[in-house]
């Protein structure tokens, strides 16, 4: 669960542009960090600590598939962090970056990576 629900909270998690490129990739379902670091373009060790945070503070969950460790936002969410996904969700069209981050994790999906995860093709 969410630690600590409150708009605070949740923005803290969503105010860098790395970690808010994350969660709005992790919407369309799990990935490992080597999907979201192919994506975004920044070293593992960097979207490594991202997802520390995020996991820290209850936003995202792991499970283990294998070898791989897939990252997937909370089942369970608070209607305020709901709320905040959906205006993502909205807004996301709104800047290029989210666009193109959705094509490259099309293009990922759709190669054959033994750790594609389970994610919804784009």
């Amino acid at each position: 669960m969410f630690l600590g629900v409150n708009l605070v909270r949740i923005h803290e998690c969503l105010c860098h542009r790395t970690r808010l490129r994350i969660v709005h990739l992790l919407l369309r379902g799990p990935l490992c960090v080597c999907h979201l670091q192919d994506v975004i373009g920044e070293p593992q060790a960097k979207v490594s600590r991202h997802l520390a945070y995020l996991r820290r503070h209850g936003m995202v969950t792991t499970e283990r598939k294998g070898k791989w460790v897939l990252y997937r936002l909370t089942k369970k969410r608070p209607p305020l962090l709901e709320a905040n996904l959906a205006c993502l969700q909205d807004c996301a069209g709104e800047e290029a970056v989210f666009g193109r981050d959705l094509r490259k994790l099309g293009q990922l999906v759709n190669t054959k990576s033994p750790h594609r995860g389970s994610v919804t093709p784009v």
